[in-house]
């Protein structure tokens, strides 16, 4: 009698593991001993900069989604679900989940996008990644419900980072 023949396991980890990793290390950055006299960490002023430049940040991301199924509209159904998710982080940190942001700044540099989707993915996944990055080291500056959000995001983005960069695969 044979020998059925192995399971097949995908390479790399797997997605329990990477939520369970992104979710810990994000938690791990936003713990301390103790408030630092000499870092005004959670106060209303830091927590409000936070904050806005988290809504900021997730309108920016919206805007770089939606430069990206403007000129692939084949990855439609691969990148709406995502670019919900972010249009709710958008609106969680009080932001608008408007395709346009409020800065000046941001809506001059519109994101550009590469002609092959290959490429506007795994741009895209870079900006996923090194915002989550940023706001898992924003931790440090906030406590409380917004360093859980910032946390909660953080580990959504480096989620996203990798859907969009093994989905290619």
């Amino acid at each position: 009698m044979p020998y059925p023949p192995p399971p097949r396991t995908p390479s790399g980890p797997r997605r329990r593991t990477l939520l369970a990793s992104a979710a810990g290390a994000a938690l791990l950055v936003g713990c301390s001993a103790g408030p630092d006299p000499a870092h005004a960490g959670g106060t209303p002023s830091v927590t409000a900069r936070v904050r806005a430049r988290a809504a900021l940040d997730s309108a920016g991301l919206l805007e770089h989604y939606d430069a990206v199924l403007a000129a692939h509209p084949a990855l439609a159904r691969r990148l709406r679900p995502l670019r919900a998710e972010v249009a709710a982080h958008a609106s969680a940190f009080g932001g608008t989940s408007a395709t346009k942001s409020p800065s000046p700044k941001a809506s001059t540099a519109s994101p550009t996008v590469p002609a092959a989707e290959k490429d506007a993915l795994a741009e895209l996944a870079a900006a996923e990644r090194a915002l989550a990055d940023r706001r898992a080291k924003a931790l440090l500056d906030v406590e409380g419900e917004l360093a859980r959000l910032m946390a909660s995001v953080a580990a959504a983005g480096a989620v996203h980072a990798y859907l969009l960069t093994e989905g290619a695969k």
